[in-house]
């Protein structure tokens, strides 16, 4: 609850000039027509002023004032100056209405799957009706801490540990209802509640993240088996359409060729069988005057040495001489 200002309980600069003004008025008054004497009239004057002051205080925009007279409730004063009487009336306290935020949390609560968890999360909350608030609970900001707590822990042992990591909005919106219900008659609106974070202990994290990694590595196999699979049967529908056409088998191969000779410095082994149906000295010779071929730059081959003719050996009837 918001705790008293000086203001509340003393006096503001306005009120102690209005005072001042007062006192000097009424002790200038008492001096001239010489009523009483002067003395007495200093502290006649300077007891209205007091009395004037105390008479006079305020609050922010934002604040309501409770007014008590005699422990009575007598009503909200404010915002600005507003008038009460000194020693009957006190100002019991101010309430804030601007939009305020709790935040608040429950350790080591256990899930509806017996996991315990950590769980932190704020409000945003708001006094609608400042009477209520003021007559009906003795301390507002710590009753709206100690409900949301509450209905935190009931809403956690409600729910599975992927229900919380997944559906924080959705726990966030069952809790704003819950503290809505409770704080009805409080003249407290609670207008949203979030969930900050959710912690879990590290062993059951670590023991997650191996699960969530191997669920990827199966799915990742899953698709990898199913692209075989279908690049399977898109080969067997090719070698179909192939059988059922040998000049497209021809044509294919002579694509493939193509792409082989045209890099530079590259080596191709065909087949003899691919090169009969090809017809490959006749296709070299078109793709050589075509320009597709390297040329030859006028370099003599090299030569084989030939290799020395081995002497005969003669041998004698009777054996060498």
């Amino acid at each position: 609850m918001t705790k008293h200002r000086p203001s509340d309980i003393g006096f503001s600069l306005a009120a102690l000039a209005a005072g001042a003004v007062a006192a000097a008025g009424v002790a200038g008054a008492l001096f001239l027509t010489g009523v009483i004497p002067p003395p007495l009239a200093g502290i006649v004057g300077l007891g209205v002023g007091l009395f004037l002051a105390a008479s006079i205080k305020f609050a922010d925009q934002w604040e309501k004032a409770v007014v008590l007279r005699l422990g009575r409730y007598r009503g909200l004063r404010g915002p600005g100056y507003f008038p009460i009487i000194p020693i009957l009336d006190r100002v019991a306290y101010t309430i804030d209405q601007r939009i305020r935020t709790a935040a608040f949390g429950a350790e080591s609560c256990l899930t509806r799957d017996t996991v315990p968890v950590n769980v932190d999360a704020i409000a945003f909350w708001i006094v609608r009706d400042a009477e209520r608030a003021a007559l009906e609970v003795q301390d507002y900001d710590e009753a709206v801490i100690l409900s949301a707590q509450t209905a935190l822990r009931d809403a956690i042992g409600k729910h599975d540990l992927a229900e919380l990591i997944q559906s924080r909005v959705e726990l966030g919106e069952g809790l704003k209802v819950a503290l809505e219900q409770k704080m009805a008659t409080w003249g407290i609106h609670v207008q949203s509640v979030e969930i900050r974070d959710v912690i879990i202990p590290a062993a059951l994290e670590d023991a997650m993240s191996r699960q969530a990694q191997a669920e990827r590595e199966r799915q990742a196999r899953i698709i990898l088996g199913t692209a075989e699979t279908e690049i399977a049967h898109k080969f067997v529908e090719a070698a179909n359409a192939y059988r059922d056409h040998p000049a497209a088998m021809n044509l294919r191969a002579m694509n493939m060729l193509y792409e082989s000779i045209v890099k530079r410095g590259s080596l191709m082994v065909v087949p003899s069988g691919l090169a009969d149906s090809l017809n490959v000295p006749s296709l070299m010779g078109a793709m050589g005057g075509a320009g597709l071929l390297p040329r030859d730059t006028g370099a003599e081959a090299p030569v084989e040495p030939s290799k020395p003719a081995k002497e005969p050996v003669t041998q004698g009837a009777g054996g060498g001489h």
